[in-house]
């Protein structure tokens, strides 16, 4: 690991803004796509191709096994499953993309609760801050209307969340690793699922315009595999606390694209709340600098 205290690489610092426009634009697809696709079937899709590339690195042996099976349920097919269906109830991007970010200080509070670790006042207060920016967005009119789309994203960030604290437990299984099984996970529980309580799959994928399928192109090689890549890649040469903050950038992407090209209203109030919510978040992950994920931090969508 390259030493925490020194400036940052221009590689690295490339790597970070990839990351936060590909996240960024990754949240955007997803409800590009479930528009189109039924949203269990859009992440069986996804990870299907995303395991294509990522099987290789599952290989024996399988420390810890019964902490991997809850790992790989909770942040494959659990996890992503809100997220989709989050993302096809939703009228905007905007607002389910902030709550998806409470996966930092509900991390904290879980590590906390489940693992003892020390928690300091200022990530409490942090915590505070996250959740009063997420009950006053939501105040708004029009964001109200999302609210049953933002408490799936926050469900989605607690079984994140869940699966973080679970991995720090799980150090032998190599961050590629783990992404394989997540993928390899996901798709075929989220097939059964799609089968189980989804109908006109057949025809959906049918009519589904290219974008449809562009869209789930790029969550699973572009966000799954590549920008999830550099992450593992970034967390290896930096401690997590390093890279974390920088990542808070994802939602403010995707408020950009939704705004600009997918209609989103973003009133004071919205945008407001939205404020108070990442600087939350920001103030949690600074506080929470020195401790080291299992995962890559915000690889979510």
């Amino acid at each position: 690991m390259t030493d925490s205290r020194s400036s940052m690489t221009v590689a690295e610092i490339a790597a970070i803004a990839a990351i936060v426009v590909i996240w960024g634009v990754n949240n955007a697809a997803a409800k590009v796509a479930t528009e189109s696709l039924p949203p269990l079937l859009t992440g069986a899709l996804r990870f299907g191709l995303a395991a294509v590339c990522l099987a290789w690195f599952v290989r024996p042996p399988f420390p810890n096994w019964k902490s991997l099976v809850l790992l790989v349920l909770l942040g494959g097919p659990i996890h992503f499953a809100l997220i989709y269906l989050g993302f096809s109830m939703a009228n905007d991007v905007s607002p389910l993309s902030v709550s998806l970010q409470l996966w930092i200080p509900m991390t904290a509070l879980f590590a906390f609760l489940l693992l003892g670790e020390r928690i300091t006042v200022s990530a409490v207060l942090g915590m505070l801050i996250a959740f009063f920016g997420i009950a006053w967005m939501v105040l708004d009119a029009h964001a109200f209307l999302d609210l049953p789309a933002i408490m799936i994203g926050v469900g989605a960030s607690v079984a994140w969340a869940l699966t973080t604290v679970i991995a720090r437990r799980t150090k032998a299984v190599s961050p590629m690793k783990m992404q394989g099984l997540l993928a390899m996970t996901a798709f075929p529980v989220l097939l059964l699922g799609s089968l189980t309580f989804e109908n006109g799959q057949i025809a959906a994928m049918q009519d589904a315009p290219p974008l449809a399928w562009g869209a789930v192109a790029f969550g699973a090689f572009i966000s799954t595999v590549i920008a999830t890549g550099l992450a593992f890649w970034l967390v290896q040469r930096r401690e997590t606390g390093r890279v974390t903050p920088y990542l808070l950038l994802t939602p403010v992407v995707s408020i950009l694209v939704g705004w600009g090209f997918m209609g989103d209203v973003l009133t004071p109030q919205i945008l407001t709340g939205a404020a108070f919510t990442l600087i939350g978040v920001a103030i949690v992950a600074l506080a929470e600098r020195g401790l080291r994920a299992g995962v890559a931090p915000g690889a979510k969508v």
